[in-house]
């Protein structure tokens, strides 16, 4: 026979009450003598908790859903950014008692139709472009949306100072006597995040000097193999070029691969800076110069927030805004150097 709350409750000489809050993790106000008698005693008894009856009775069904857009036949965890944003929203909300749901989403209306369908407490939207988030008519459940500078009020946006990251990237380059440059990331058009990055970096070389007619920008998914493509015709393409600031990590370690099959070097022909300081930035030949973001305090900020917003009520509230600095390695020289 199945042990029960109550069994556990009987044995323990506490209320059936005490013992679901431990069970749940909501143990704050239980002696830790207590916790420990109750956690050994349900797991002599064999105790499973029957989560759908649990979810019922507290009208909770404890998932939060990370929702990543995807195209038909594409894996959502290409990127990885979002490997490292899921993978730290799982860790957080797990220690919180919820369950995390990942799914990719190919049209805009099955986002509404996951958050029925799955009786959602919150959502967390990864990479989702503003126009997007914008467009979202959604039931009414808690929204996170990372990197957004989405106008949709039923939203909070969890980002990093991308403007000041793109200035960071267009003054170091500058710094370093480099006056014809490029920035290649995704389009832009409603896409903040990458907007952002590209007004702090135009503005930054404007500040220092460079004509704007040498600041120029290309269009490129962020994967290895787009930035490997661009890598293999940027001298043909831009012959004048001699820095590259990208709006990821994964595409500028992908330009430095094509940039070393096209016969050049990296940062004697070209210099190149990234986005993110993701853990294999460091491992490149030479190392690639990037401008940090803090992807944990980013991810524990959305998951407090989505909490917060679940277990309190809360609204939605103001964006939040972190820091980002400059990570020096070996791929950003004076050009010819």
């Amino acid at each position: 026979m199945t042990a029960r709350l109550s069994d556990i409750a009987a044995e323990a000489g506490v209320s059936r009450m005490t013992v679901s809050n431990v069970m749940n993790g909501k143990s704050a106000r239980v002696s830790p003598a207590t916790v420990e008698r109750v956690l050994a005693i349900a797991a002599r008894l064999g105790y499973v908790a029957n989560i759908p009856a649990r979810s019922l009775a507290a009208n909770s069904s404890h998932i939060v859903a990370a929702l990543v857009p995807v195209g038909a036949n594409n894996s959502l965890l290409v990127s990885p950014h979002t490997v490292a944003v899921v993978g730290g929203m799982e860790t957080h909300l797990r220690h919180h008692g919820y369950h995390v749901l990942l799914r990719g989403i190919e049209h805009e209306d099955q986002v509404a139709q996951t958050i029925s369908g799955w009786s959602l407490d919150g959502v967390v939207l990864v990479e989702f472009s503003d126009t997007q988030i914008d467009r979202l008519r959604v039931p009414s459940v808690p929204l996170v949306a990372i990197d957004s500078y989405s106008s949709n009020p039923r939203t909070t946006g969890v980002r990093s100072d991308d403007h000041g990251g793109g200035r960071l990237a267009g003054a170091r380059l500058a710094e370093a006597g480099h006056r014809h440059v490029l920035f290649a990331g995704p389009p832009y058009q409603g896409m903040g995040v990458v907007g952002q990055r590209w007004d702090g970096f135009r503005s930054a070389c404007l500040d220092a000097g460079i004509d704007a007619r040498d600041v120029v920008a290309e269009e490129v998914f962020t994967t290895f193999e787009d930035g490997r493509r661009l890598g293999l015709r940027l001298r043909r393409d831009h012959p004048d070029v001699t820095a590259v600031f990208a709006t990821a990590d994964h595409l500028a370690v992908g330009i430095m691969a094509g940039i070393a099959e096209a016969g050049g070097s990296v940062p004697g022909d070209v210099s190149v800076i990234g986005f993110d300081d993701l853990d294999f930035a460091a491992y490149t030949t030479p190392g690639l110069t990037t401008i940090a973001q803090d992807m944990a305090a980013k991810v524990a900020e959305a998951s407090r927030i989505i909490l917060d917003e679940i277990e309190h009520g809360r609204g939605p509230g103001a964006p939040v805004s972190l820091d980002v600095r400059l990570v020096e390695r070996g791929s950003v020289a004076p050009p010819g150097g």
